[in-house]
């Protein structure tokens, strides 16, 4: 690292506490001089573990952007205020990292990608998932060939009970949805990334509440209230990219389902197969035979990681303050992340609509 980075932090809550100040923490060239959040105690409670003496408490962004010392802002906000925040960062010299999914809505991904090229400024989002072990490593074997062109693939997001009845998960307006962009979002950049296929042509798409009202449900964290339930609680997709790959992509919160996968995917290729449903697998045909191997995951080997043991958050974290002190890209590109975006929201309107969604037409 050529230098030391100030950090502000925008939305102090789970994702925050869970992911971000926990990862941020072990960095030695960075800070946490600001926390901003709507509940002025959960900021000062954040301040207080993570920041420095002199950290600042905001309730209000536009303040907290106001101070020029700050090199990179986080956002960790409800969706819908995901691309307000960012752009506003972006237009007041800050680097950017949001959480996933980009934006609620497609414009407003689009928005922040136009932002980011406008002023310069490196704009990445959190998707995590690419950087496990298995993640990296599958990638690898997709860049070098090892599976030939890939033609089909599966993005699994699949919970049997495990509905989140805190934050605004349950709330349309504040967050465009349900499973599908919360955790359908990181199935589906996952495998559009192995893939390297960017280019949807056409969607078709389902969701359903069929789940969704039943009273003292089953459920990891405890019973949600039906009252609250406004997003679909299972949504599913199908999508045909210009070059004729097909995905099918699954997310659910609540499905009488024993096939429970969760940020993962299955490739078929034209010279081999892989799934992360067993830990990684691949499979395929040689000598006139079937093989399936499984991968031995370590430290090592695989493209960003040096040998030490690091979790996906921790190498997320590191690898993007990297790509601001070295001047690079960030692995997940902020037009990549608009794809996901665009490709999400042809999915729900195809299932408010009942028809196909054809992009460029």
């Amino acid at each position: 690292m050529t230098k030391s980075y100030r950090i502000g932090i925008i939305g102090c809550g789970g994702i925050a506490n869970g992911k971000h100040f926990p990862s941020l923490s072990k960095l030695k060239n960075i800070e946490i001089v600001a926390f901003c959040d709507i509940v002025e105690e959960r900021a000062e409670q954040a301040a207080q573990q993570y920041g420095g003496k002199n950290a600042k408490v905001y309730t209000d962004y536009t303040a907290l952007l106001e101070d020029d010392t700050i090199d990179v802002i986080h956002v960790l906000t409800p969706n819908e205020s995901h691309a307000d925040i960012s752009i506003a960062a972006l237009e007041a010299g800050k680097h950017v990292m949001c959480e996933k999914p980009m934006a609620k809505t497609a414009a407003d991904a689009k928005r922040m990608v136009e932002a980011a090229e406008r002023t310069g400024k490196k704009l990445t989002v959190g998707y995590n998932n690419r950087f496990r072990e298995d993640s990296l490593y599958l990638k690898k074997l997709c860049e070098e060939g090892q599976l030939g062109h890939i033609y089909y693939a599966k993005a699994h997001a699949i919970r049997r009970r495990a509905v989140p009845t805190w934050g605004v998960f349950l709330d349309e307006e504040k967050q465009g949805g349900g499973p599908l962009i919360d955790i359908g979002t990181h199935a589906l950049d996952l495998t559009l990334w192995m893939m390297d296929n960017y280019k949807p042509k056409v969607v078709l798409g389902t969701k359903y509440h069929e789940l969704s009202q039943r009273e003292n449900a089953a459920n990891a964290w405890g019973p949600w209230d039906p009252e609250k339930f406004k997003v679909e609680d299972s949504a599913f997709g199908m999508i045909v990219m210009e070059n004729g790959a097909t995905i099918m992509l699954e997310s659910s919160w609540a499905l009488n389902s024993l096939e429970v996968d969760e940020a993962k995917c299955s490739l078929s290729g034209t010279e081999a197969g892989a799934d992360m449903k067993n830990g990684l697998r691949i499979n395929g045909e040689q000598f006139g035979r079937m093989y399936t191997n499984q991968i031995e995951l370590g430290a090592g080997g695989v493209a960003f990681y040096d040998g030490k043991e690091e979790s996906a958050p921790d190498l997320e974290m590191r690898k993007w303050i990297e790509a601001i002190d070295q001047d690079k890209e960030p692995l997940v590109k902020p037009e990549q992340a608009y794809a996901v975006s665009l490709i999400l929201e042809a999915i729900y309107e195809s299932a408010r609509t009942g028809k196909a969604v054809y992009f460029n037409e």
